[in-house]
């Protein structure tokens, strides 16, 4: 671990441009980094924070082909919408780039051709899979299959979702195109590898050795399991139309391969802002008195820790990275998020639905961040950490001393008087506080960190809930003066803290304080005081800092959850295959008639059975019915049914049940009637 940096380069997983950003991408990656940057510049550290758009790969060829325009449109559309989103949360990049930039071909291009001067790339001719009908080879998220593993027969080319295998196109059974369904042929290819292989030594002392202690366990695992089963030359060129050029001669339509080009995007964007801002790129990349943090998912583990660390030492004047803290998976409601099935809460769609509640989503994930394991997010939780946590807790603490300081003193600051022990502790413990968070945010612990916040805002609620000022204002207004200075400090304190965590709250403590915002971190600790007496804060109504958020609020995105998983049943539904042919005898055979029912009752001592009175239009028949489950008795008295009324009799539970009704089942499941039109009388028979 770097001790004492001069100045600090983080960055943020580049997320794809195929789609939205959602919360599960803000809670795995873009506010534990924010947090991180934030808490730095309190700090008073240099803080270089950068991400970008991730724009190339077969993700956005896949989606452009899927919604019919260019990958050049796709590109353009959602880095607007991932842009605003990560604005709209406050997630303070020092830049944002993107890596269709000039910048970033130039950069990518430049390390690639370093490599290659230098022999460091394998150069291969392989077999690939081709689409002769499409004219092209084939990556792998265009080819599915059989998964030689599992025998899922929806196996992508690069990994099977179904058991979690890392695959090749070549190793998939009765491989198709998903670009033109047809079955793809071998074809020769020439290609650059990296030869990971090369660097088990480097990694093994680096990562197994260096950072054994320091390395978040999920991390440090997956990189050991992946060093211990041997590295393998790994392809950083692939046979695409979109991507940046590879620069070398005899390398014609070949473009960088995605993995290879992303990670030097945060080069490229730091290069970018460097330029802006009139600063020297390379000490934040080069410099050994640098730390360099990756913030990411745990699917990024392999590329940020073995690949990119192997080809910056491969190019020679990086420096390493200090620390990857990934997180693990963020579930919504007990399943996995999923862009493609739209199981997911996009964030520019919350803030249409929340308006104004950035941090109470905020500090909803960060509370629940999956930073050791695979956490869930539920709604019901949500609304629990808002009522019973920010408003009980933090904005009931504000609201009071705000309230009291403008019906006391018109807003004023009073001056204390002498103070005793218990305000003493009180002020004492405040000090505490920034070492305190400090030390979990240091060490990626930011659920830890939250919960630390908090507890100011709890001793702030119990040293008023003790002292009682309300009461003791009536006998000893000056012992008030005291208490609520006290009180106005702790305030003062969690403006400061609170501002890494809860950006958008923080800024409105410093409105209603009248503090222009430049206190910093250790402010708390090295001044006598944080707001001084005769300091005029708001004198009118603060607006409440958490409002509650109601049971109907929460229902409607429950609600709205439950119809995506219809939607999404009713769509991945396969009807079932076709029954042996039969002869038109065989079907004249049966007697189906228009019914409707006029009685209905729960068989006695069976959960799914109902006796039903059906009106048949030739008499008035009993048949025994398994859809209690699904159907009170009342609710389906009248109901027009479909009867098969020459099924032979069969007694059930001691009734003999005269027919069959015809059911099916809708998206969701659940059974339905097969209704005849309503036009038809009873015993009207279907032929």
């Amino acid at each position: 671990m770097i001790q004492n940096p001069k100045r600090y380069t983080i960055t943020a997983a580049l997320p794809y441009t195929n789609g939205p950003i959602h919360i599960g991408h803000l809670a795995g990656v873009y506010v534990p980094a924010d947090i991180y940057s934030r808490y730095l510049r309190l700090q008073g550290k240099d803080v270089a924070f950068i991400c970008g758009s991730d724009e190339h790969g077969v993700a956005i060829s896949m989606k452009a082909k899927k919604e019919g325009i260019t990958p050049q449109e796709v590109i353009d559309k959602y880095d607007g919408i991932i842009r605003k989103s990560f604005a709209d949360f406050g997630i303070s990049f020092d830049n944002y780039s993107r890596t269709s930039a000039k910048i970033h071909h130039d950069t990518a291009q430049e390390f690639f051709r370093t490599l290659y001067d230098k022999g460091d790339f394998i150069e291969e001719t392989t077999e690939q899979l081709y689409d002769a009908k499409a004219d092209q080879f084939l990556a792998d998220r265009f080819v599915v299959g059989t998964c030689p593993k599992c025998g899922n027969d929806g196996a992508y080319g690069d990994q099977c979702e179904n058991c979690g295998s890392t695959l090749n196109a070549t190793d998939l059974i009765n491989p198709k195109s998903t670009i033109t369904g047809e079955t793809p042929i071998l074809k020769s290819t020439k290609h650059w590898f990296l030869p990971l292989d090369r660097y088990t030594e480097f990694l093994t002392e680096w990562i197994l050795v260096g950072h054994k202690n320091d390395w978040k366990p999920n991390v440090y695992g997956q990189v050991k399991s992946w060093v211990d089963g041997g590295l393998e030359p790994r392809a950083v060129t692939r046979d695409l139309d979109w991507g940046i050029d590879v620069p070398v001669e005899g390398a014609e339509g070949k473009k960088l391969y995605v993995w290879f080009d992303a990670p030097i995007g945060y080069i490229s964007s730091t290069k970018e802002w460097a330029a802006r801002e009139g600063k020297d790129w390379e000490p934040y990349w080069k410099d050994e008195d640098t730390k360099l943090v990756h913030f990411i998912g745990k699917d990024n583990i392999v590329f940020h820790c073995i690949i990119f660390p192997a080809m910056l030492k491969a190019e020679g004047s990086y420096i390493l990275p200090d620390n990857v803290p990934a997180n693990e998976f963020l579930n919504l409601e007990g399943n996995k998020l999923s862009t493609s099935k739209n199981w997911a809460v996009w964030l520019h769609e919350y803030l249409e639905e929340f308006p104004e509640k950035q941090d109470v989503l905020r500090y909803a994930l960060t509370s629940n961040a999956p930073e050791t394991k695979d956490n869930d997010f539920t709604w019901k939780d949500f609304q629990a950490r808002n009522n019973n946590e920010l408003a009980d807790n933090l904005g009931n603490f504000v609201n009071r001393v705000v309230v009291l300081t403008q019906k006391y003193y018109d807003g004023v600051v009073p001056n204390p008087n002498k103070f005793n022990e218990v305000d003493e502790a009180a002020l004492a413990e405040v000090k505490a506080y920034p070492a305190v968070i400090a030390s979990s945010i240091e060490r990626y612990r930011f659920r830890e960190a939250l919960n630390e916040l908090m507890n100011l805002a709890r001793l702030g609620n119990k040293y008023l809930a003790d002292e009682e000022p309300w009461k003791l204002i009536k006998t000893d207004a000056e012992r008030v003066k005291t208490q609520m200075y006290v009180a106005l400090q702790i305030t003062t304190a969690l403006s400061i803290l609170s501002e890494p965590f809860l950006p958008f709250t923080a800024k409105k403590l410093n409105s209603i304080l009248k503090l222009d915002g430049n206190l910093k971190w250790n402010d708390i600790v090295d001044s006598s005081e944080l707001i001084s007496p005769n300091h005029q804060i708001q004198t009118e109504k603060a607006d409440v800092l958490f409002a509650k958020i109601e049971d109907e609020e929460i229902q409607k995105q429950i609600d709205k959850l439950e119809a995506t998983k219809t939607a999404n049943i009713a769509e991945n539904k396969k009807a079932e295959p076709q029954k042996e042919l039969i002869q038109y005898e065989d079907f004249a055979k049966m007697d189906l008639r228009v019914g409707t029912i006029i009685e209905a009752e729960k068989m006695p001592k069976a959960n799914k059975l109902l006796v039903l009175k059906i009106d048949t239009g030739i008499d008035v028949r009993t048949i025994v019915s398994g859809i209690a489950e699904s159907f009170s008795p009342e609710e389906i008295i009248g109901k027009r049914v479909t009867v098969l009324a020459n099924l032979a009799p069969r007694a059930l539970r001691g009734v003999e049940s005269q027919g069959m009704i015809l059911m099916t089942t809708n998206a969701e499941g659940k059974l339905v009637f097969v209704n005849p039109d309503t036009d038809a009388p009873n015993g009207e028979t279907i032929n």
